[in-house]
């Protein structure tokens, strides 16, 4: 089971990368359109390596620490492994960060040049490239963790394996909290000097490219809320994956390995019912393509659940843990519909 988790795995990381090259081929749009888009590109490229220079720095040092202190009060093997994970969950979840921010930056023009011409284009640029970073995400956490699983022993010793590998949550976490708190602060200082600056002092429009500031924001929305956010959605899928498999291991004597495993197959599952959601979305020009999106959620979720279902009844042979899978996918779609409610233009709370 393990060994289809992690094919599946590389199978969609080979769908996002075919994902990524249909969003690059799209038109770049004119020449002015350009020159902004580079300005950011150049921006969000440069904070992202000053950030992630300082990011790596700082990991070492907490690397070597956490090899020092479970190798002195603990024994080494655990130290070294441990050290071990937290490195590679911190590389992984800076790549998924880099990641999103590559795609975004890109994805921005290519989705501004095709709305000029086609609405159904734009929404189906714009979706592909936000499914890069989010398949990605997910895929490279379930990677990471099976992985390891697999490395440190978890098919010979599967009740043990799963508290190994707290150090990849913490790697994980650690570049997340840096990544997120350096994007938010460059982000809300550059909007607030951009609005001081150029609608205060100068008069300038909002929003008005001449305003040096304005390209600084529009870079913080891409280092902060592209590649914090990938990061940050890394490591919170990273933690939720093993913490699944540490609370599995309560249940090893009663399923085995597959209660352990169990998180990682539904999550798999749900990669392929994301897959054919984003490709389901398209609208017509005339259409509100909020709609679209809702469909598009609205098949994964129910191909979600069909997953949920396989597994507990193949894996573990029991229904309640189904239950508890339909109650979280039907809790989130709720949650979807009564955001919209609150802040969709169409609305009672928005038109008053």
């Amino acid at each position: 089971m393990l060994a289809a988790v992690i094919i599946l795995n590389v199978a969609v990381l080979f769908f996002v990368l075919w994902l990524a090259r249909s969003v690059l081929k799209a038109d770049t749009g004119t020449p002015n359109m350009q020159v902004i888009s580079d300005a950011i590109k150049e921006g969000a490229e440069a904070f992202l390596k000053r950030q992630y220079t300082t990011i790596a720095w700082l990991s070492i040092l907490v690397g070597v620490i956490i090899l020092l202190g479970y190798g002195f009060f603990k024994n080494w093997d655990l130290a070294m492994k441990t050290t071990i994970a937290f490195f590679l969950g911190a590389a992984c979840s800076a790549l998924a960060g880099y990641i999103g921010m590559y795609i975004s930056i890109r994805a921005n023009i290519r989705t501004a040049s095709a709305v000029r011409n086609s609405l159904n284009r734009g929404l189906t640029i714009a979706l592909r490239g936000g499914g890069v970073s989010g398949l990605t995400v997910v895929s490279m956490s379930l990677l990471g963790v099976g992985g390891l699983f697999y490395l440190y022993g978890g098919l010979v010793e599967p009740q043990k394996v799963p508290f190994l590998l707290v150090g990849y949550a913490f790697g994980a976490s650690f570049v997340a909290l840096f990544a997120q708190l350096g994007g938010g602060i460059y982000t809300k200082a550059a909007d607030v000097g951009a609005d001081l600056v150029g609608k205060v002092e100068v008069g300038i429009p909002e929003d008005d490219p001449r305003n040096p500031a304005v390209i600084a924001d529009l870079v913080g929305d891409n280092v902060g809320d592209c590649a914090g956010r990938g990061a940050d959605l890394f490591e919170s899928t990273a933690a939720e994956n093993i913490g699944a498999m540490i609370l599995g291991v309560a249940l090893y004597p009663a399923f085995g390995i597959n209660g352990i495993l169990f998180p990682l197959v539904v999550r798999a599952l749900g990669l392929i019912a994301s897959i054919v959601g984003i490709m389901v979305v398209h609208t017509k020009e005339n259409k509100d393509p909020m709609a679209a999106l809702n469909r598009g959620y609205l098949v994964t979720c129910v191909l979600a659940i069909i997953g949920c279902y396989i597994a507990a009844k193949g894996m573990l042979n029991n229904i309640w843990f189904f239950w508890a899978g339909l109650t979280g996918v039907v809790t989130s779609f709720l949650f979807v519909l009564i955001t919209q409610y609150y802040t969709e233009y169409r609305y009672r709370p928005v038109k008053e």
